[in-house]
């Protein structure tokens, strides 16, 4: 199959893949008269079939995007190519992917601008890594890392099906943050981190070492338990600002005549977030004035992250697992089948 850079040339670029008329290997969202979506890729003699009839992909081949093609049963569908958020929820994914709506929040409370040079820790399927690839150009620099070698697999093969190929400023590795970051960059040099990982507290110091001063770290996580120690032990290490944490929640609504109200059904909680400024070297941060909740313990956590007494709180003393969060673990058979799709199978 002709792949979408070789029906361009070898010059092609993300942005170009994105313009024009539909062409070979080009993903297409078909959208049918119910506002049902279907994601096909175009290929020579292929053909499109649901129960209601089929029409050849060649009908779509050269004409020009939000084109119309009708089927043998008289069904007309719109031809668009998906967007960014479209193509995060369709495409295949071993690990759960960051919604556009938290991705967007990201994008925006991180302050990630074009040339940033950003780490981004947890890449799962390669969601989050999408946006923030659009957010730094090709000028900036993503240093991707994951710990699993499927998942980074999976998450390359989705980035480069969607930019038409590797990005310019991406750089994949393996391997725990802890001992990688130093490796990949020099101390103080990074603009932006960004983590989406079960315990983002044990990596406060690494990141610490790697943000200029002002840097912004960015933390997703799914549960209050993970926000409030994130929260206490970022506040302990005496290196960053006062931190804030907030939620996005999406409804949308229904529009139809004079029927203009809410859906039934929204985005609700998917995850918190958490961001926190790089202090400069050597400075104390000011002392944050708090009325004291009743019954609110004094222990403090340590200046290395780590529980003062963890008899404090039971819970932090736990393993910290998809399992004890309530998440299912990820099956090695659907990781293969996911790595088959993205064209990245394993090795045998």
């Amino acid at each position: 199959m002709t792949s979408p850079t070789d029906a361009q040339g070898p010059t092609a670029t993300g942005a170009d893949l994105r313009r024009g008329p539909f062409r070979v290997g080009d993903k297409v969202q078909l959208t049918d008269p119910k506002g049902r979506m279907h994601t096909i890729t175009l290929k020579p003699g292929a053909t499109f079939h649901t129960h209601k009839g089929y029409f050849k992909h060649e009908e779509l081949i050269g004409r020009p995007e939000g084109w119309v093609v009708t089927n043998t049963e008289e069904v007309e569908y719109l031809a668009l190519r998906p967007l960014l958020n479209d193509y995060v929820l369709s495409m295949p994914r071993g690990a759960a992917v960051v919604y556009p709506k938290d991705a967007g929040q990201i994008v925006t409370m991180a302050d990630i601008f074009p040339g940033a040079r950003v780490v981004e820790a947890g890449v799962g399927s390669g969601g989050l890594t999408l946006s923030l690839l659009r957010a730094v150009g090709d000028t900036g620099e993503l240093h991707s890392i994951e710990r699993r070698e499927d998942f980074a697999a999976i998450a390359s093969g989705n980035v480069e099906t969607f930019f038409g190929g590797p990005h310019p400023a991406w750089h994949l590795h393996t391997g725990d943050l802890a001992d990688r970051l130093p490796e990949v960059v020099e101390p103080g040099t990074v603009d932006r981190v960004v983590l989406d990982m079960l315990a983002p507290w044990e990596n406060i110091g690494v990141v610490a070492d790697a943000l200029v001063p002002g840097g912004v770290l960015i933390c997703y996580v799914a549960t209050a338990t993970q926000l409030s120690r994130t929260a206490e032990d970022l506040r302990a290490s005496g290196r960053f600002a006062e931190p804030s944490a907030f939620e996005t929640m999406v409804r949308g609504w229904h529009l139809e005549g004079l029927a203009v109200r809410p859906q039934h059904r929204m985005i609700g909680h998917t995850g918190f977030l958490i961001t926190a400024r790089r202090l400069a070297d050597g400075v104390t941060p000011p002392e944050r004035r708090r009325r004291p909740a009743k019954g609110a313990k004094t222990e403090r956590a340590t200046a290395n992250g780590a529980a003062a007494d963890q008899a404090v709180d039971p819970a932090w003393s736990e393993e910290w697992t998809e399992g004890s969060l309530g998440e299912r673990e990820v099956s090695a058979k659907k990781i293969r089948r996911v790595r088959r799709e993205v064209g990245k199978p394993p090795e045998e």
